[in-house]
């Protein structure tokens, strides 16, 4: 049984809505079948146009939420697979599934577009006893019951849920059969989203007089509750969001679309109706970005308690750290609470206004989110929307999977270095990780086609005027229309737009052309294409002598803005003798800059780390610890729990913009490993080289490696000036030591003390 075609060969897929009515935003649908079953083992296979949940005589069969979850679904839709058999009894058995609405036709993203995928909410499973392939012992057909009239009357991932709990399940009739094919399905590789974390909510009362829960932890998940001694009719209302005004008063319009959302905006809402007695809650097919709950209702407060869960993918906890100053440790600890906010299922920019896979981000974070959890399955599954969604032409849809029906702005935006690039960056960063190459192999085609777009660009390039016969001029792209460094502090963003429309954005577009056709030309050797090993380093060296020719004057570049040093140090685009005249002018840039920063979104990643491999130590530090705006503590300051889309989320003045919980400025996180603690892992070959300060007095933490738990610590020793240090190498592994100013030794497994 492993194919699609067998397991649900005799199945239908069913939907229990008489009739669809696409204009009409519905409740959740209803399904049951009773069935008769001896035997030693019974495996249910299952999915859904929608999302699921299924129950075996009223037993949840699985502890899984929003299942299939997230794809393309028009070329891609996940079955899941169960052993049952201990749901089972002897003789009658009783299957039931709840269905709603999801990312396949609930509102989606910032535009709030319903029915992106199909206007129908349906099912599909089939049950196996006792391995017995060629005949299953339940399908799903026309002789189900259905209904379409029950408790649920809205349930949605962004709106929220409707609940009446005293509403009975009533108007059954038969499953309507539905024509869909069997091509897009695949097994389910990707972890489960499940519950995790659990934090109480105190009660708080607003200025305005408002009833507020806070969570003390923002994060992407919902509300449970349990009302005691109902006496029927009474009903809630609870609104979420991440933050509280600039008064004091709870919000929700920093995370608004504004008109342009077509179902009213982020609601974010959930309206029960209670039946008599003890009422317990929690909703079923929604899921929010949030610290604070605001509470409607008549119910004495007293009969309420009320938590907040978070919902994310199962993915494990691989890193932690600790240092003597609590601003830094809040700052690690809100960079992996933005990761769990932003994977469930796929990679995210934000819990609240988009919820898209924005191939950016999910580039600029990849390297810290594999040191912070075990994410491998969660980005592959993604990986594996990227690849359906590139444009014939090689250009990368910069969300995957789509949550909007993309129209020309999107079709501009798709040539987009940095965010394109997660095509070739992603792969390889989980392959230095993991180091399997069917990670390369199954992305190899997606990667050429792009860097070959980009090639494409270059050959474009309206700078062969200018350079005449010039060599470098068709290796420049200044064509096309790029993100570039996105929310870099103090620029206007429309204005650099409309500049990049015009004249492109030829240093930021040059700089990955040359860096993604180095990375492929590693990858092409790794997997044996000779020629193609050949072909990507010739033009990326090309392309590297056209960057230089484009940014250096004289040797040097001349620039006022952080990033424009950042990268080509980042990237290794530059000479050693240029690389190191150009972080002495990047670190006298940082100081003129009272320590500063002023990067954006593609370059800030790489910013403490360019500092200290350089040996610019003390300037590192300085930016790491700064509390003005703009820098990473700032959020801190102002009590952020994760960390924020812009750098001024909550401005000097109180007044909140944009999302609370974005993670890739988090990515700063990767150096407090890499960096701080000096864990620098590859598959091939690992280092620990820390870079100590006393301004932190002590740094000590972890990585559950794929090959084990690597420490280190260090401590400042004031009455010697000097440090100590203290590492533990797993079993099997071997690791290249470099203290400060020492030759590198090499360390095998055990624990050493310095």
């Amino acid at each position: 049984m492993n194919t699609k075609q067998t397991i649900f060969y005799k199945s239908k897929w069913i939907t229990p809505e008489k009739e669809t009515k696409p204009e009409v935003r519905k409740g959740a649908g209803y399904l049951r079948q009773k069935f008769s079953c001896t035997c030693d083992k019974a495996v249910l296979y299952a999915t859904a146009h929608g999302v699921y949940e299924v129950k075996i005589n009223g037993q949840e069969i699985t502890k899984g939420r929003l299942m299939p979850g997230c794809d393309s679904y028009d070329k891609r839709l996940q079955y899941q697979e169960y052993d049952i058999t201990a749901l089972l009894r002897d003789g009658e058995n009783e299957i039931t599934a709840l269905l709603g609405d999801g990312w396949y036709r609930g509102c989606n993203g910032i535009d709030g577009v319903r029915n992106l995928y199909g206007s129908d909410i349906s099912f599909l499973c089939a049950i196996f006893a006792d391995e017995k392939e060629d005949d299953p012992i339940l399908v799903t057909d026309e002789n189900w019951d259905a209904c379409e009239d029950g408790a649920i009357l809205l349930t949605d991932l962004e709106l929220g849920e409707n609940f009446d709990a005293g509403k009975e399940t009533k108007d059954w009739h038969k499953a309507r059969v539905l024509d869909f094919s069997l091509d897009n399905l695949i097994s389910q590789s990707a972890p489960f989203i499940t519950e995790h974390e659990a934090f109480e909510g105190k009660l708080l009362q607003t200025p305005n007089g408002e009833n507020v829960y806070d969570f003390g932890q923002n994060l992407a998940g919902y509300t449970s509750f349990v009302i005691e001694d109902a006496m029927g009719g009474e009903k809630i209302t609870l609104i979420h969001g991440e933050t509280l005004d600039e008064n004091g008063n709870f919000t929700i319009a920093n995370f608004q679309p504004g008109d342009r959302n077509k179902s009213g905006g982020i609601r974010q809402e959930i309206n029960y109706i209670c039946r008599r007695g003890r009422n317990e809650f929690r909703p079923h097919f929604s899921i929010f970005g949030f610290r604070y709950a605001k509470v409607i209702t008549d119910i004495p407060l007293e009969k309420i308690s009320i938590k907040s869960i978070a919902v994310y993918s199962d993915m494990k906890v691989t890193a932690g750290f600790e240092c003597g100053d609590t601003a830094v440790n809040k700052l690690f600890n809100n960079s992996l609470w933005s990761m769990k906010s932003n994977f469930c299922d796929i990679p995210t920019d934000c819990p609240t206004r988009e919820r898209a896979g924005w191939t950016g981000d999910a580039a600029v974070f990849v390297k810290t989110g594999t040191y912070l959890m075990d994410c491998r399955d969660v980005y592959e599954k993604w990986l594996a929307n990227v690849r359906l969604s590139q444009h014939e032409d090689g250009k990368m849809a910069y969300i995957c999977p789509k949550n909007s029906e993309p129209g020309k702005i999107a079709e501009m935006f798709s040539a987009s270095v940095g965010w394109g690039d997660a095509s070739v960056i992603v792969p390889w960063n989980l392959y230095r990780v993991y180091g399997d190459k069917t990670i390369l192999s199954d992305n190899y085609e997606m990667m050429k086609k792009w860097v070959d777009f980009l090639g494409e660009r270059a050959g474009k390039s309206k700078l062969k005027n200018r350079f005449g016969k010039n060599p470098y001029r068709k290796y420049i792209i200044d064509t096309g229309m790029d993100y570039g460094e996105w929310c870099e502090p103090g620029a206007d963003v429309m204005k650099t737009m409309m500049a990049a429309f015009k004249n492109g954005q030829p240093e930021v577009a040059t700089a990955y052309y040359a860096y993604s056709s180095g990375i492929l030309s590693q990858i092409a050797d790794i997997l044996g294409k000779e020629e193609d090993c050949a072909r990507y380093k010739q033009i990326s060296e090309k392309v590297k002598s056209a960057y230089r020719y484009l940014v250096l004057k004289d040797g040097h570049i001349r620039s006022e803005r952080q990033c424009e040093y950042v990268r080509p140090l980042a990237l290794g685009l530059l000479s050693d003798e240029e690389a190191r005249d150009a972080a002495r002018d990047l670190n006298e840039l940082v100081i003129k800059n009272d320590y500063h920063l002023n990067t954006g979104f593609l370059s800030t990643p790489f910013l403490c780390s360019v500092l200290s491999d350089f040996g610019y130590v003390d300037t590192a530090y300085r930016l790491l610890l700064q509390k003005g705006y703009p820098s990473w503590l700032y959020a801190v300051d102002k009590g952020a729990t994760t960390i924020w889309e812009t750098w001024d989320g909550i401005r000097e003045d109180g007044t909140v913009h944009d999302s609370l919980n974005h993670y890739s400025y988090g990515a700063v996180s990767g150096w407090l490993l890499s960096g701080v603690l000096g864990i620098q892992y590859d598959f091939e070959k690992v280092r620990i080289r820390p870079v100590p300060d006393k301004s932190l007095k002590f740094a000590k933490g972890f990585y559950d490696s794929p090959k084990g738990r690597v420490v280190s610590e260090w401590r400042y020793m004031e009455d010697k000036d000097s440090f100590s240090y203290h590492f533990e190498i797993p079993d099997g592994m071997e690791a290249e030591l470099i203290l400060p100013g020492q030759e590198p030794i090499i360390l095998l497994s055990g624990s050493y003390d310095f």
